[in-house]
């Protein structure tokens, strides 16, 4: 479907073109005048404009010129009763896609409709490939079999279902709807971005865009005009019309990548858009629905953020509609040799080196290291191995992971006294070897114990988001008996 601003004086035409392209699923706006129709354009978007040559004393081709030095990038179609060929030449030039001759032939009309149309959307895809800062890979499913991860891999699969709501266009005026949410909490390196990814692959929309926008990393200064657009002198260096993230998103999925460094009047925006699906470009005037899956991300706590008033408490309450819990590489620490072995085969593919394999020490040495830096610090990890090694046999050294800590030194905390104190946590298990998880675990216990058993308090104690910390009492089953029980 598209939407179509039909300029025509003819009444008669004007209502047989009006109803024969609605028969055919098409929305029409219809005007009899220039003047009309330059309101219609500053209220609507549309997507093929349908003009006389001569209306009255004005030209259509006034107009189209108008348009095209606007920026409108549709699909523009003349009619005349007076085929001219200077006309047609000149219409040609300043932008119009075609040319038809009256009486108008409604299907030569609708044929060569549908074929500007596709040819414009073509063009817009092939704009947006080479826009994006994302670049679409090869659809594959995240790597894993823990149970931490197969959880999170099928809910994943599950929200990747949920419709992602229609375009309503109007008779007037842009209607839209609200978008739909869903948030990624997870650690840096943890993997958000592939999981985003998968679920868009998942999707019905898995054919349409995939917009990856890190909000960390666009300036604060041109992040707007990236999320939105700008129209042609909207700012000093705004020379030409620009398409937004979000346009190029449309009808896929958005992903945004550390929405918690968005600061408060773009969260408010923001939460705009996803309430009522209608966006503005900077500079614009108009306004047009767009229909998308936002899925933003972030490791920051933002229930804390809300209550320091850096984040947005109702755009958290739309953005957390639906919400995934990505668990650390070190919660699925069985996941880790198969995420290596993977990232070996992927290596050698890309830059042609020699098949390569992970001894059993270097095995080991992945299964106890606790990988702060999670997935992304495996991948640095295994490259510079396979990169770097002298034979095949990759080993724990060329791996170069350093040893756990068996403590954990925290900043000074007051005490009962309510004097500032170091805190060290002590890992009190007898001599032998344990686990990551078994070392976190009792982390969590003694900070708890520390704490009197509040939540907050202990995942700030030992640096980790709240989010993170009440997800990890579930999943290791830590009860008040015991928090009790171990001693700091």
């Amino acid at each position: 479907m598209a939407e179509i601003l039909l300029i025509e004086d003819d009444a008669d035409l004007r209502l047989i073109i009006s109803h024969f392209l609605e028969k055919h699923a098409h929305t029409v706006r219809s005007t009899e005048t220039l003047q009309d129709a330059h309101e219609a354009y500053k209220e609507l978007h549309f997507d093929l404009v349908l003009s006389d040559v001569h209306l009255g004393q004005d030209s259509g081709i006034d107009f189209i010129q108008t348009i095209r030095d606007a920026g409108f990038e549709g699909g523009i179609i003349m009619m005349t009763g007076d085929a001219s060929v200077d006309d047609a030449v000149r219409a040609m030039k300043l932008g119009a896609d075609d040319y038809l001759a009256k009486p108008i032939r409604l299907q030569e009309l609708l044929i060569t409709t549908e074929r500007i149309l596709k040819h414009r959307s073509e063009s817009r895809q092939l704009r947006l490939y080479k826009r994006v800062e994302n670049t679409r890979k090869t659809a594959t499913e995240p790597l894993g079999e823990s149970k931490a991860w197969t959880e999170t891999t099928s809910l994943a699969s599950r929200l990747a279902q949920i419709p992602v709501g229609n375009r309503i266009q109007e008779s007037g005026s842009v209607s839209g709807g609200a978008l739909t949410t869903i948030l990624i909490n997870g650690e840096t390196g943890a993997g958000k971005g592939v999981l985003a990814q998968y679920i868009h692959d998942s999707s019905p929309e898995h054919n349409q865009p995939f917009v990856h926008v890190n909000c960390t990393a666009l300036p604060a200064s041109l992040i707007e005009s990236e999320l939105f657009g700008h129209e042609k002198g909207a700012f000093t260096d705004a020379k030409t019309t620009r398409e937004g993230l979000f346009e190029m998103a449309d009808g896929g999925t958005i992903f945004l990548d550390e929405i918690g460094d968005l600061d408060l009047p773009l969260q408010a925006k923001l939460l705009s858009v996803i309430e009522k699906g209608i966006i503005r470009k900077v500079g614009a005037t108009k306004e047009r629905s767009v229909r998308m899956r936002v899925i933003a991300a972030t490791n920051k706590d933002l229930e804390l953020m809300v209550s320091e008033g850096s984040f947005r408490e109702d755009l958290l309450f739309r953005i957390n509609a639906f919400r995934i819990q990505l668990p650390s590489l070190r919660n699925r620490q069985e996941d880790a040799i198969i995420i290596a072995q993977s990232m070996l085969e992927q290596l050698r593919r890309e830059y042609g080196l020699d098949p390569a394999q992970l001894t059993q020490e270097a095995k080991d040495a992945i299964l106890n290291h606790a990988w702060p830096g999670n997935v992304r610090e495996l991948f640095n990890a295994v490259q510079r191995a396979a990169m770097l090694a002298p034979d095949p046999h990759i080993t724990s050294e060329d791996l170069a992971i350093q040893p756990a800590q068996s403590t954990l030194q925290q900043e000074p905390v007051s005490n009962e006294t309510g004097k500032a104190s170091p805190l060290e946590l002590r890992f009190n298990f007898d001599s032998g070897t344990h686990t990551a998880q078994e070392v976190e675990r009792e982390l969590m216990i003694q900070a708890l114990d520390h704490t009197n058993g509040n939540i907050t308090q202990a995942a700030r104690l030992i640096n980790m988001q709240r989010s993170s910390f009440r997800y990890r009492i579930e999943r290791y089953n830590i009860t008040n008996s015991n928090q009790k029980a171990s001693g700091s």
